[in-house]
């Protein structure tokens, strides 16, 4: 049985991660980088390095892109456009889903069939059990090249609209990098009075890891009762949290730490105080979010 051929441009540690991966499962790889020595690892493994991006594209119906950026993409593959009508692009490179609309509709242009990707996991982590790569575009398309792609991670297609995988992947890292924020905002704060941070980050981290039980239980759904507007107040309000958050401003103002992200925070509460929510449940918080003030 044949092994589809695929292309894959940009060397960083993600798409060296991917070329391995589709090594091993016996699929011929041609590869193409801007900086030709970040290539030599995996030609070494076995990948064929093309001499240009015209070539790298004209080497494989499936392109698989890991890039900086979706600008990446234009700048890489300027040259290389009169190759792509009849290729299938999937781009598993970050930006926002405006511009991943906005790069179908260019690849579409140029009769290339274009498919957008997040991987969701550290490039350690492909091609493993663990591994998944949410995708959107045209349902035919991932299909037909699902065999291929499941090697990287489990394909989890989300619709037709090129912006949703973006909009998901995006989603991901919103809650990642907040979180992230706020471990090295409290490791500040307690460095504040002299607890190091190798002492303060074990303390801490079982507030991140006891969260996801704390929002779905055998009795609360939380997402169920956003979808529903409904935000029961019995176990926490905005008032209760909202005064905690005002704490947490007070108790980093006098530790002289950044303010802006506790403000951020305590502005949340304090605008569904404003608008009558305070014996809501903290949920509430959402709807300022949803329409933040003029």
């Amino acid at each position: 049985m044949s092994v589809t051929p695929v292309t894959l441009i940009g060397l960083g540690p993600m798409g060296q991660a991917m070329v391995r991966t589709l090594l091993a499962a016996g699929h011929p790889v041609t590869v193409w980088n801007r900086t030709a020595g970040r290539a030599g690892g995996v030609v070494a493994d076995g990948a064929t390095l093309a001499a240009s991006p015209t070539d790298a594209v004209a080497a494989s119906e499936l392109v698989i892109l890991s890039l900086t950026d979706y600008q990446a993409m234009y700048d890489v593959l300027r040259d290389a456009t009169p190759t792509l009508a009849g290729r299938t692009i999937v781009n598993l490179s970050s930006d926002t889903p405006d511009r991943a609309r906005e790069a179908a509709a260019w690849a579409a242009g140029h009769g290339a069939r274009f498919v957008t990707g997040g991987v969701m996991v550290p490039a350690p982590m492909v091609g493993t059990e663990a591994a998944y790569v949410y995708y959107s575009g045209p349902a035919e398309v991932l299909e037909t090249h699902r065999p291929v792609l499941t090697r990287i991670g489990a394909p989890r297609h989300l619709g037709e609209d090129a912006g949703l995988a973006q909009l998901m992947y995006q989603a991901h890292l919103d809650v990642f990098l907040t979180s992230l924020s706020a471990l090295m905002h409290a490791t500040a704060l307690l460095g504040s009075a002299g607890i190091t941070a190798a002492d303060a980050i074990p303390e801490l981290m079982p507030t991140l890891t006891e969260i996801p039980a704390m929002l779905q239980t055998a009795d609360l759904n939380i997402g169920t009762q956003i979808d529903a507007d409904e935000h029961p107040g019995h176990l926490s309000t905005v008032t209760m949290m909202g005064a905690t958050a005002d704490h947490i401003v007070g108790t980093s103002r006098a530790a002289g730490i950044d303010l802006a992200l506790p403000h951020a925070i305590q502005a949340h509460y304090h605008r569904a105080i404003a608008d009558g929510h305070g014996k809501d449940n903290w949920t509430r918080i959402i709807d300022g979010i949803r329409t933040p003030s003029a």
